[in-house]
């Protein structure tokens, strides 16, 4: 039988979780395991399912009451069993301070007893005190579960000068068997370093006579998971709550290291070999000479202007007959004219054709030139030649007295239509008619009033 104690006086390193979840792999590897719970706050014994109420035996039992070993014993699986733990281990200290033999009563009481088990797991609490030293005095060998990190390192060293010690003076056979990683990450520069630091301190005892002369760093690593904080919690370790999990395979690689059982890697994690294959001398490839493909010919093609385009462009200088009627044109509302001389293809003769059609189209102004204007028929008058006209007329009958009404005055060739001006009706007598004229006889006005009255 290998009674191993799982240390470290420093809390908080996986102890504990260590101490469960190995002894299940080794159960389920057919080893028959039995685990003490030597911590007073009893956390082992609560993920194994067993509540640590009063009344329960428990090691505290074992130690001050002088009960036998196996009255404590607890099967909770398939090969294995619990010693548990309760919260008067706390005190334990205090009674046995004052009974002969205290560090090695739980050697007596493990000795004395008579049970077969092929493993037998102690988690130690987290000090030195005198349960640890109950511990290692019964153990043969002593794992170390330490999270690599700088102070966990240095508490190795502490630990390490407590099981000199023992080894010394009551237990000769006790050694240092190996140490595990917990929480690893492999990822972290600190954790390379730390692990640099272990093998350099292992290395430099092997051949002395120490106790970890023969201690080894296990190649498993127990990984960040957080199925291992959450498996206790439900009462089970990590095997039967989530066996697929990492933790689970780690702690299953742990079991079969520290049972000496070699695992084959599976044909998923195998490395492959590669194959060396002789280095093949490289002959000159000579490439067939392709036939030349005839030369792409790119014509550059005008493309013809848009009307956007040649709206934009700047218009052909026109000539001054031309210029004379654009300057004359009203430009209320003008819409964009193409100038004949900048439009491709139209030859110079056909100018004053063009300009006519587009004189004439509906909506666009009236550009004509001067010299197709008549001179037969007189200008039509502007407008401001008929205001001029209009407002001498009214100063005239203004300053005239009323006098016989004129005969019509037949319409004489060329003259300009004058607008009708209503007259106001006269303030005195109207004169007599005078005669009516024959028809056709030209009216002469007289020359002066006496005339005009006679």
């Amino acid at each position: 039988m290998r009674i191993i104690a799982l240390m470290n006086q420093k809390g908080g390193v996986g102890k504990t979780t260590t101490t469960a979840n190995l002894g299940a792999a080794l159960a389920e590897l057919g080893q028959r395991v039995c685990i003490i719970d030597l911590d007073p706050q009893a956390h082992l014994t609560i993920n194994y399912g067993i509540d640590p109420k009063p009344g329960t035996c428990s090691i505290y039992d074992v130690l001050v009451e002088d009960k036998s070993f196996l009255e404590a014993v607890q099967e909770v699986g398939t090969n294995i069993a619990v010693v548990p733990s309760s919260i008067d281990l706390a005190g334990a200290e205090v009674e046995m301070a004052a009974m002969v033999g205290r560090e090695m009563l739980l050697k007596i009481k493990i000795e004395s007893a008579e049970y077969d088990f092929d493993y037998l797991l102690i988690d130690c609490p987290p000090s030195l005190g005198l349960l640890t030293i109950n511990a290692l005095a019964v153990a043969g060998e002593v794992i170390i579960p330490m999270q690599p990190q700088f102070l966990a390192l240095q508490g190795v060293a502490k630990l390490l000068e407590t099981v000199q010690l023992v080894n010394r003076r009551m237990n000769p056979k006790l050694k240092v068997a190996g140490i595990v990683l917990t929480m690893f990450d492999a990822q972290t520069k600190l954790t390379g370093e730390v692990l640099a630091e272990l093998e350099g301190f292992i290395e430099q005892a092997k051949g002395k006579p120490l106790p970890w002369a023969g201690a080894t760093i296990y190649r498993s690593k127990i990984r960040r998971n957080i199925k291992l904080a959450e498996s206790p919690s439900f009462g089970q370790t990590i095997l039967q709550y989530d066996s697929s999990s990492h933790g689970a395979a780690d702690y299953r690689a742990l079991a079969a290291e520290v049972a000496g059982i070699e695992v084959k890697p599976s044909a998923a994690v195998t490395p492959a070999v590669a194959k060396v294959v002789p280095p093949v001398e490289a002959k000159p490839v000579v490439a067939a000479a392709a036939p030349a493909k005839p030369a792409v010919v790119v014509k550059t093609v005008k493309a013809a202007p848009t009307v956007a385009a040649t709206a934009n462009a700047a218009p052909a200088p026109v000539p001054s007959r031309d210029r004379e009627a654009a300057v004359s044109a009203p430009t209320t509302n003008p819409l964009p004219v193409r100038h004949v001389g900048s439009t491709p293809g139209v030859a110079a003769p056909a100018k004053e054709a063009v300009a006519t059609s587009l004189a004439k189209a509906p909506g666009r102004p009236r550009i004509v030139p001067k010299a197709a204007a008549t001179t037969d028929a007189p200008a039509p008058p502007n407008k401001v030649e008929v205001k001029t006209m209009v407002a001498g007329a009214a100063s005239a009958m203004a300053s005239a007295k009323p006098a016989a009404e004129k005969p019509s005055t037949p319409p004489v060739a060329n003259a300009v239509a004058r607008p009708a001006v209503t007259r106001k009706p006269p303030t005195t007598k109207p004169a007599a008619p005078p005669a009516p004229h024959p028809v056709g006889a030209t009216h002469v006005a007289p020359a002066s009033k006496a005339e005009a009255a006679v």
